[in-house]
C-alpha cells in the first residue's frame, strides 16, 4: 500500500511530525490551515487582538481565492493583480489597501522566517517554498498623514443645530404617531449629541457606561458630568484599546447626559449600566447609529461629505476656531499622540504659522508707520436682473 507523509501538529509542544497515511495526495488546504493557525498563535503571543487576527486571516484567504493559488505558490504578479482589482474595481481606500497588504506581508514574513520550517515542509509536500511577495515595487507607502477622502468634512454650526433639532423632533413624531421606537429615538438623539460634545468615535460612544462620567473639581458647574473616561479608544494594529479622559466643555452637554440618565435610560430597566442599551439587553450597534444619522442628513438635505465621524471633525474644528482653545488641548481631548494628527481635523493653520504671520504683519506696519486697516469683507454682488413677467394668463380674475 502506498503511503505519504501528512503534516500534524501536537497541541502540547507545538512540534511538527509526519504520519504515514494511506494512498492519496497532500491536502494543501489542511496545510494552509496549519500555517494560518501557527501565524495566529504568533500574533496572539505578540498581544494582538482576536478581531485583528481574524481579519488578517480573512485577507490571506481572499488573496488565495482571487489568485487561485496557495501562499507558497504566490508571486508578486498575483499580488499586483489583486491590489489593482481592490483599487480600480472595488474602489477601496488607500489606507484599507495598505492594511490588506500588511496582512499579506505579515504571513509571508512569518512563513519564511528561519525560526519556523514551513518552507521546508511545503517543499517536501508540494515542491514549492514560501517567498515574500510584497516588495519595494508594489508596497503601498504611507506618504501623508491624512488619507481620508477629500469629500469628508465636518458639520457646520448651523448644520449641527438643525441636526439636533430634527433628532428631538423625531422623538415627538414617533410619540404622536403611536409607533414603537420612541425610547430608541430618544436614545439615538442623546448619542449623537454626546458624540459631538466630547468628540467621540462611534465605537467609543456605543460602549459608554454610566460610571464613565465623573465630576471635575476644577469645573464644579458641570456637576457629576465634568469628566468622561473613554475606555474604548481607538487601538493601534490590533492592540488593546487606548483609554483617555475627556473634559466637558459645553454646559448643555451635561444637561443632555443628566436628562437621558434620569428620564430616558430607566425605560430600559435596571440595572443602569450601559449608557445606550437596546431592548434585547445588548448595546446599540454602530450600524444603527450610522443609519440614524444618515436618515437625518438625507431628510435635511445637507451637502455630501457628512458621516458619523463628521461630528468628531466638527468638535475639533469648533474648539480651535470658534472657542479659541489651544491646539494642544484639542489634541489631548481627541486622544492623539501627535499634534500633526489633530491638525487634520482642525481647519485653521498651526499656531506657529498664525503667530509668524501676525509677527511679520506687525513688523511691516511698524516700519511703514501705517495703522492696521480693517478690510470690508462684504462681497459686492452685481444687481439682480429684473423679474420676468409670466406669460401664463392670470386665472381667476376678470
Amino acid at each position: 500500500m502506498q503511503t505519504q507523509e501528512v503534516l500534524t501538529m501536537s497541541r502540547s509542544g507545538g512540534t511538527i511530525s509526519y504520519l504515514p497515511v494511506p494512498e492519496g495526495v497532500p491536502d494543501p488546504d489542511a496545510f494552509l490551515a496549519l500555517v494560518l493557525d501557527g501565524w495566529g498563535s504568533a500574533m496572539t503571543a505578540r498581544g494582538l487582538g482576536r478581531d485583528y487576527i481574524r481579519t488578517s486571516r480573512a485577507v490571506v484567504l481572499q488573496l488565495c481565492d482571487s489568485s487561485g493559488k496557495h501562499p507558497w505558490e504566490w508571486s508578486p504578479g498575483d499580488v499586483d493583480e489583486w491590489l489593482a482589482h481592490l483599487r480600480g474595481v472595488r474602489g477601496l481606500a488607500h489606507s484599507t489597501t495598505r492594511r490588506y497588504q500588511g496582512a499579506i506581508e505579515g504571513v509571508c514574513e512569518y512563513a519564511t522566517s528561519p525560526a519556523y520550517d514551513w518552507s521546508e515542509q511545503s517543499a517536501r509536500l508540494f515542491g514549492r517554498v514560501f517567498a515574500q511577495v510584497i516588495t519595494e515595487f508594489n508596497r503601498v507607502k504611507h506618504s501623508q498623514a491624512n488619507e481620508a477622502k477629500p469629500a469628508k468634512r465636518p458639520f457646520t454650526l448651523r448644520e449641527l443645530q438643525q441636526l439636533f433639532d430634527l433628532a428631538d423632533l423625531e422623538f415627538e413624531r414617533v410619540l404622536e404617531s403611536g409607533r414603537k421606537g420612541a425610547v430608541s429615538s430618544l436614545r439615538d438623539s442623546a448619542a449623537l449629541k454626546i458624540a459631538y460634545a466630547w468628540g467621540l468615535r462611534v465605537n467609543e460612544v456605543r460602549h459608554l457606561q454610566v460610571v464613565d462620567f465623573s465630576p471635575n473639581a476644577r469645573a464644579p458647574y458641570f456637576g457629576d458630568y465634568g469628566n468622561l473616561h473613554v475606555r474604548y479608544g481607538k487601538s493601534k494594529a490590533g492592540r488593546a484599546y487606548k483609554p483617555r479622559n475627556v473634559l466637558t466643555v459645553f454646559g448643555w452637554s451635561a444637561e443632555v447626559v443628566h436628562d437621558w440618565i434620569h428620564l430616558g435610560l430607566p425605560r430600559y430597566g435596571e440595572p443602569l449600566t450601559d449608557l445606550f442599551p437596546t431592548s434585547s439587553g445588548t448595546i446599540v450597534t454602530s450600524n444603527k447609529l450610522w443609519l440614524r444619522l444618515s436618515e437625518f442628513v438625507d431628510e435635511l438635505g445637507f451637502p455630501p461629505g457628512l458621516d458619523f465621524h463628521s461630528l468628531r471633525r466638527a468638535y475639533a474644528t469648533n474648539l480651535a476656531t470658534v472657542y479659541g482653545f489651544d491646539l494642544r488641548f484639542v489634541q489631548y481631548q481627541l486622544g492623539h499622540e501627535h499634534a500633526a494628527t489633530t491638525s487634520i481635523y482642525t481647519l485653521p493653520a498651526a499656531d506657529f504659522q498664525v503667530r509668524e504671520l501676525a509677527r511679520v504683519h506687525a513688523a511691516t506696519l511698524e516700519q511703514s508707520g501705517a495703522s492696521q486697516v480693517r478690510l470690508n469683507r462684504r462681497l459686492k454682488l452685481p444687481p439682480l436682473p429684473a423679474a420676468r413677467r409670466s406669460r401664463q394668463p392670470n386665472r381667476g380674475q376678470s
